[in-house]
């Protein structure tokens, strides 16, 4: 039996933190399952969890790929309430939800919930993020632990599921307004050229169908 994706994800962090070129985690494991990634682009598993991977998937123990970044120790990510402006782009960028608050309003970061991913630091307008390093000299897994992996892995399935729930129910919305509009087309238009109604209403049907078989195919994928 080859070694499952299930297997994999198990010894990975679960930072989400993309750094070893792949969305997730889930993804990450899917790519060496394949044989399109290799067990040593994990920086925040260390050598630690390269030898774990090496044990689950039967392959060498190497050393960590620097093109994917370096073994540190864990950081969490601060919020200078000064600078934050609640512009609200670290809230959407954060795969365990780590960050509370509103728009316009001061944000902040819960540090139980933080995995140092770092993906809040690019998309802040102002700078006023900033990682600080809570574990010392303890890097890797040394400086991590199952429990918090399992904890991050919950929080992110969540906050994945939330997401797609979001866009679901947006779609919905877009295509009921496009529904009624086009039940009465005439009623909703400046036009009042048949054909030129007519090649509204085509584009239209073509704009719900496209909808309708993007969130078909999203069901299916589930």
């Amino acid at each position: 039996m080859g070694t499952r994706v299930a297997d994999i994800l198990a010894v990975l962090p679960q930072t989400q933190c993309t750094r070893c070129g792949f969305p997730d985690c889930e993804a990450y494991a899917q790519a060496i399952v394949e044989g399109v990634a290799s067990i040593n682009q994990c920086p925040p598993g260390g050598q630690q969890g390269i030898e774990w991977l090496a044990a689950v998937t039967g392959q060498p123990a190497v050393p960590l790929n620097p093109v994917h970044g370096a073994e540190g120790p864990r950081t969490v990510a601060f919020i200078d309430e000064d600078w934050c402006i609640g512009c609200t782009l670290c809230i959407k960028a954060c795969p365990t939800d780590a960050i509370m608050g509103s728009n316009k309003k001061m944000h902040t970061v819960m540090e139980a919930y933080c995995t140092g991913c770092e993906l809040c630091l690019p998309v802040c307008p102002v700078d006023c993020i900033e990682l600080e390093n809570v574990t010392g000299n303890a890097t890797g897994w040394s400086a991590w632990s199952v429990p918090l992996a399992n904890l991050a892995r919950d929080r992110y399935k969540f906050h994945t599921f939330q997401k797609s729930r979001d866009l679901l129910e947006n779609d919905q919305r877009l295509e009921l307004k496009a529904e009624t509009k086009l039940a009465d087309l005439a009623a909703h238009s400046q036009h009042t050229d048949p054909a030129v109604l007519e090649k509204k209403r085509a584009v239209i049907e073509a704009a719900l169908a496209r909808s309708r078989a993007k969130r078909d195919a999203g069901l299916q994928g589930r």
